[in-house]
């Protein structure tokens, strides 16, 4: 149950300092978090996507190398 408590208050002093820094953010320059994070989420999506990539090719490397050695 401490443990909440202290995630709760972590998280409540995260949002109030987010709401601050946001606040005194102005101007044409100024970028708002909702960008940053969809920025950051488009950017997952795409590693996870390189990740997938490379690992189906190194699946397929792997599979044929294993029918190569059973043909033997």
């Amino acid at each position: 149950m401490n443990r909440f408590i202290w995630m709760g208050t972590g998280m409540l002093i995260a949002v109030i300092a987010l709401r601050q820094v946001d606040a005194k953010k102005t101007g044409p320059g100024c970028v708002g978090w909702h960008r940053v994070v969809g920025r950051f989420t488009d950017a997952m999506h795409d590693f996870a996507d390189a990740v997938r990539v490379g690992m189906h090719e190194r699946d397929t490397e792997l599979r044929g190398a294993l029918r190569r050695n059973r043909d033997y």
